[in-house]
């Protein structure tokens, strides 16, 4: 088969980057994969993709490119396609909307996959008949505000299938969103086996990795690990990141005197290097819409001790068998006590961190991919004949517009009123 995916930046760092590059990587093995990308900033991708995959751009932003696109008058026209109230919608443009829509009105890929909102709902309106269109959900849908949602309710009736990181997210999209005839999977994010081998577990370092930004929580890791050191003074803690509350976090770990104790390591790649330089991996945030650090530390044979925050964890970590789960809503004494339970006791601690590596190959791209395969092969046998998915499509795009012209106003008269 061949398969596109569509991103928002292949160029640049992210979690949705590297997921996408790590399974386009795994369906290259048996496939024709390649992945557009919206914008191109710099000559080679942050994250190397396996050479197998095609990788192309559709607006060139680099200053000292002779086809760039920085001076393209239609870039300053606002989108009219991509959904105002998606969070990207700032970076896009009419010249985006030009771009992103030839590329499907002409696309020859059997699958086109979207990875984000607002190109899914490029991707459901605008692809031509004939290719099967899945969208992904990399964040939950409770991340999307009701301005949102019913953009993407008028949108993706057109889709064929549409996947989430979690069971639990699907579960909410399956509940909350009217989608008829659209199969929703929970696909979870692919995590390659690190190419170096896994902890010794002997060495006294927590670590944590991530964006420093205040739905990570490093503040509430700081304090307990105060008071870890209070028992353990000869355990520390490395964070690998970077953001916007480095410096806040760096003013609390003086104020606590934590400066021999906890470090701000900056960002690290690959990040595999690091993880097993550790015995234990520690994740504090409020949200989390898969998990991606805590798969990657299981992989390296860590036991994480981590907030049971919506939605991931819980489907990652087997309480007490592979790691800790500390309520969301708890406060640093109770994440300490997690952590100091596995520092104080070496047994349970390599327990765990057989269990992580056992439990996270469920996790390996060859498993995902295969779960994809029978996604793509499913969908394509329930279009049936060619003439038939036509059909359908044009069906589909009739309900689409029938119900933007229902929800557009609706939307607009509740943003418009007051709270």
């Amino acid at each position: 088969m061949q398969l596109s995916f569509l991103i928002h930046n292949g160029y640049a760092i992210g979690g949705t980057v590297r997921t996408t590059y790590n399974l386009a990587a795994q369906l290259a093995e048996h496939h024709d994969v390649e992945v557009v990308s919206v914008f191109r900033h710099r000559d080679t991708p942050a994250l190397t993709p396996d050479p197998r995959i095609r990788v192309r751009h559709l607006v060139d932003l680099r200053t000292d490119s002779l086809g760039s696109d920085r001076a393209h008058p239609l870039l300053k026209r606002p989108a009219a396609d991509f959904p105002r109230a998606e969070v990207r919608y700032a970076r896009y443009s009419a010249l985006t909307d030009e771009r992103i829509n030839a590329y499907l009105a002409g696309v020859t890929s059997d699958v086109v996959i979207g990875t984000r909102p607002g190109l899914n709902v490029h991707l459901a309106r605008r692809t031509r008949p004939g290719p099967v269109r899945i969208g992904q959900e990399h964040l939950t849908l409770s991340a999307h505000d009701q301005e949102l949602r019913g953009e993407l309710e008028a949108a993706y009736p057109l889709l064929d299938g549409f996947t989430t990181t979690t069971e639990a997210d699907a579960r909410a999209y399956r509940a909350g969103m009217d989608l008829p005839g659209v199969p929703v999977w929970s696909m979870a994010n692919p995590v390659p086996a690190p190419a170096l081998p896994p902890v010794a577990g002997d060495s006294k370092w927590v670590v944590a990795a991530g964006r420093l930004a205040g739905v990570k929580r490093y503040d509430l890791l700081v304090r307990a690990f105060a008071r870890v050191r209070a028992e353990r003074p000869d355990w520390r803690l490395r964070i690998y990141g970077s953001g916007k509350q480095e410096n806040k976090l760096r003013r609390l770990i003086h104020e606590l005197g934590l400066y021999n104790h906890v470090f701000l390591m900056g960002p690290a790649h690959p990040i595999e290097a690091e993880w097993v330089k550790g015995s234990i991996a520690a994740v504090t945030s409020s949200l989390e819409s898969f998990g991606m650090t805590i798969v990657e530390a299981m992989r390296c044979g860590l036991p994480v001790v981590s907030s049971d925050a919506p939605h991931g964890p819980a489907e990652i970590i087997d309480d007490g068998v592979n790691g800790r789960l500390v309520p969301v809503d708890a406060g640093p004494e109770t994440f300490a006590a997690g952590l100091l339970q596995l520092i104080n006791d070496d047994g349970l601690r390599a327990r765990m961190s057989a269990a992580a590596l056992r439990s996270s190959a469920r996790y390996d791209p060859a498993v995902i991919a295969e779960r994809y395969e029978s996604l793509f092969t499913s969908l394509r046998a329930a279009r049936g004949p060619r003439p038939a998915g036509l059909l359908r499509g044009a069906v589909h795009r009739g309900r689409a517009r029938l119900l933007g012209s229902v929800l557009a106003p609706r939307a607009a008269a509740k943003k418009g009123r007051p709270e």
